[in-house]
């Protein structure tokens, strides 16, 4: 597959940065000037896994035309598998030693695992589960909404009503999944140490690699027959059925893909950040990732990667520099983006280039 320069230099920067980052971590002395602290590590591996999100994202909303409020759901699926195959590994050491049920499970007087947690002690399942979950979960969903026409607004609701009700869900202690306070304390993957600079370094680098794998595949599509089928839909729906294509087939296989997407980068994102709580499911975590598209261009694939890490590595500077305004700075920079950044910072580049974006080719 021949790239372009704008892909070469997303896949070159997506997959650099992090391994150089991975690099500096593990080769340099914490002495030296060098070095790359291990929670620069931990958080550039968390705008890694927000990345995915935002390419999912982008791929429905940009190119398909849905746009969704409910992503956070796949997202915090993909998570809660991980996060179960992580208990699972926690064995005997946990607070109160039992080494076949999870510590809120014995503090809540559960006599027996559960029959949907049986198997998450392999990991080759729990990422198929990471990956199935959220994917047939989308499927129901997407053939019911899509057969039944729902569009617009109405369809961008029932996403954010689907992911408030996992929410709620999640929430209940007898749903078997930690309630509340959701899963914490993991101890290790495929034998290393979660905590350790070395599994880090590694997980970081791992989700580069499968960011930059997304965004080939996401790219491939869009660029394809199919994707200017998508096109077609996104912008003429009427005129694509009249046609004799089935936009809803379409926007079934795009919507259920985006799904599995987001649910890899939830797996990824919870061994790295520690815990998973239903929280992740709350439809505000959907609205921002819609924001990341925005901000970074929607319908350019390497705009929603440049969103995600600006609007986070944003939150994460503001919160420092100002504790007490970063909520207003935070929506001062939406405001900016919106006035003067209509096509998201991707745009900006294309009008200094005097073109548009390849990718912004492809979608017209």
């Amino acid at each position: 597959m021949k790239l372009d320069r704008t892909a070469g230099l997303t896949l070159g920067l997506t997959f650099g940065i992090p391994l150089t980052l991975a690099l500096l971590n593990q080769t340099t002395d914490v002495s030296a000037a060098l070095h790359v602290p291990t929670y620069v590590i931990a958080l550039a591996g968390k705008y890694l896994c927000f990345a995915m999100l935002a390419l999912a994202v982008d791929l429905v909303w940009g190119f398909a035309g849905i746009l969704s409020l409910g992503h956070a759901a796949f997202f915090a699926l993909g998570g809660y598998a991980m996060g179960m195959y992580l208990m699972r590994q926690i064995g005997s050491r946990g607070v109160y030693g039992n080494a076949m049920l999870p510590d809120f499970m014995v503090f809540l007087g559960w006599k027996e695992l559960p029959w949907y947690w049986h198997g998450f002690e392999w990991f080759p399942f729990a990422m198929f589960m990471a990956l199935l979950v959220p994917g047939l979960l989308a499927m129901g969903f997407g053939w019911l909404a899509f057969r039944s026409r729902v569009t617009g607004v109405y369809l961008s609701i029932i996403t954010q009503a689907l992911t408030y009700a996992l929410l709620l869900a999640f929430f209940r202690n007898d749903m078997g999944f930690g309630g509340n306070n959701g899963m914490t304390d993991f101890k290790d993957i495929l034998g290393f140490p979660v905590q350790a600079d070395g599994t880090r370094s590694a997980l970081l680098v791992i989700s580069a690699a499968f960011l930059c794998a997304q965004y080939l595949v996401a790219r491939s599509i869009v660029r394809s027959r199919f994707g200017k089928v998508l096109i077609a839909v996104r912008d003429t729906e009427s005129r694509t059925r009249f046609l004799g294509y089935r936009p809803e087939a379409y926007k079934l296989v795009v919507w259920t893909l985006s799904a599995v997407m987001a649910g890899i980068g939830g797996a990824l994102y919870v061994p790295q950040v520690g815990i998973i709580n239903p929280s992740e499911f709350a439809p505000a975590n959907s609205i921002e990732a819609v924001i990341w598209v925005a901000v970074g261009g929607r319908g350019t694939l390497t705009g929603a990667i440049l969103g995600a890490v600006i609007v986070n590595f944003g939150k994460t500077w503001f919160t420092g520099a100002l504790p007490n305004l970063w909520l207003y700075a935070l929506g001062a920079l939406f405001i900016f983006v919106t006035l003067f950044l209509p096509n998201g910072v991707m745009g900006l580049f294309a009008a200094r280039a005097k073109k548009p974006a390849p990718e912004l080719e492809a979608a017209e």
